[in-house]
């Protein structure tokens, strides 16, 4: 009469788990993109030494990068407790070390009140965005494809995804009111700490939700089965290589192309073409919304023709586009809003089945592990210094540079994604 089975699935609804998964990731994302943002807008002037501004610049994107250094860390200690105590658990404290460190950002004293202690506490507290965000993606997806039902994984998993662009408007929008409701003067002074300590409230509405779920039923099966391996990441090293290197390689453009059209997009488009902040703000929530729109829609290709062969075309198609890209964005406001609205298009499509391919490479006792560091190693390799290097490839060589850039990401992802075998048929409770 009293199936735990039964009470757990009728307590993980698909309702409540497409929220948990959601709301998580949302709110994780939120907080690295304000960090994005702030990097570019605030950070150079407040916690570098006045000096030369493109230098404050390039060392504030420094600081932007290391979140993507720990991200693999995050992702070997908390897919290590993923794989060996479960989901529920380790999602709480993902999002408990990202909430906490970005609340701290907002609380720090700068450059100067305390010198060189600004941009020492500024790239800690980097340092546990980063660590937080590479716990929570691959337990997200996780705990959104394992209660997925048969021939719609991709479409469950695609919504820890939607909190890429959910986070982004968010935190483009919360910048985007201050800047019309402060002047230069009040944002500098105070208004910029205002989204960093506000997400305190968005991270307990998260941890609300994630303690209302309980375990995923394929890793519940691991379980009974006794199949947990004592070190998941030596056993995801030793064991699954090629669907590391691979994972990895499959992601990079995806990240490539992100970054190119958030952070860089933001810095050359508010400097080199002269956009006013705000102006250049709502030109990329306009083109966020082509991201969130995309997501969905690859999703749903990906369950029926394949995860491989979306992804394929929408390399191609990416490739194609960083051949296009520096007259596009050179061409006046037409020619910047096509770009993002393009750009990021292909980034919703490419997006969208990304977790799920990376999940299903692995298997229930190393998934959470696995999974998070392909996606966070290829964060290193494709997006931890894209804005720096497309930075330094548009001064020295001329904005063209930045699109071929991208297209060889492009074209090293469509190499990893050929050598890759379809995953859509993969049984996820083995």
């Amino acid at each position: 009469m009293n199936d735990p089975n039964a009470a757990a699935a009728a307590l993980n609804s698909p309702r409540r788990v497409l929220f948990a998964s959601l709301i998580g990731t949302t709110i994780e994302f939120f907080d690295f993109y304000i960090y994005a943002t702030a990097a570019v807008l605030v950070f150079p002037k407040l916690f570098f030494p006045a000096s030369d501004p493109a230098s404050a610049t390039l060392q504030s994107l420094a600081t932007f990068a290391i979140a993507f250094f720990a991200r693999p860390i995050g992702s070997a200690l908390f897919g290590h407790y993923g794989d060996r105590i479960g989901r529920k658990a380790t999602l709480v404290a993902a999002l408990l070390t990202m909430g906490l460190s970005t609340v701290v950002i907002g609380l720090l004293p700068t450059y100067a009140t305390i010198g060189v202690l600004a941009p020492i506490g500024l790239a800690l507290c980097r340092f546990g965005q980063g660590l937080g965000l590479g716990g929570e993606w691959g337990g997200a997806v996780l705990l959104a494809t394992e209660n997925a039902p048969p021939g719609k994984r991709a479409w469950y998993g695609m919504f820890p995804q939607l909190g890429a662009p959910l986070g982004f408007i968010c935190s483009g929008s919360i910048f985007l009111l201050l800047s019309e409701l402060l002047s230069d003067e009040q944002f500098f002074a105070w208004g910029w700490r205002i989204p960093f300590i506000a997400s305190a409230l968005l991270v307990l509405m998260g941890l609300y939700v994630r303690l209302k779920i309980t375990e995923t039923p394929a890793f519940q099966k691991a379980l009974d089965r006794e199949e947990r391996v004592r070190v998941p990441m030596l056993s995801v090293f030793r064991h699954h290589p090629r669907a590391l290197v691979l994972g990895t390689l499959l992601a990079v453009a995806t990240f490539v192309l992100f970054y190119l059209m958030t952070v860089f997009a933001l810095s050359w488009g508010t400097t080199a073409l002269g956009y006013p902040r705000q102006q250049f703000l709502l030109i990329q929530l306009f083109g966020i919304l082509f991201f969130a729109l995309t997501i969905p829609f690859s999703a749903q290709f990906a369950d029926r023709h394949g995860r491989r062969r979306t992804l394929l075309w929408v390399s191609a198609a990416m490739a194609a586009f960083g051949l296009i890209l520096a007259p596009l964005f050179s061409a006046g406001l037409p020619g910047v809003l096509l770009t993002l609205a393009l750009g990021l298009s292909l980034m919703g499509l490419t997006y969208g089945p990304l977790g799920t391919i990376l999940s299903e490479l692995f298997p229930t006792a190393v998934r959470y592990t696995g999974a998070s560091l392909t996606f966070n190693l290829a964060g290193i390799v494709g997006a931890s210094l894209a804005p720096y290097i497309a930075t330094w490839l548009a001064k020295t060589y001329g904005l063209q540079y930045v699109g071929y850039y991208l297209t060889a990401a492009s074209l090293l992802t469509f190499v990893a994604l050929w050598l890759t075998h379809e995953t859509k048929e993969e049984d996820l409770t083995i």
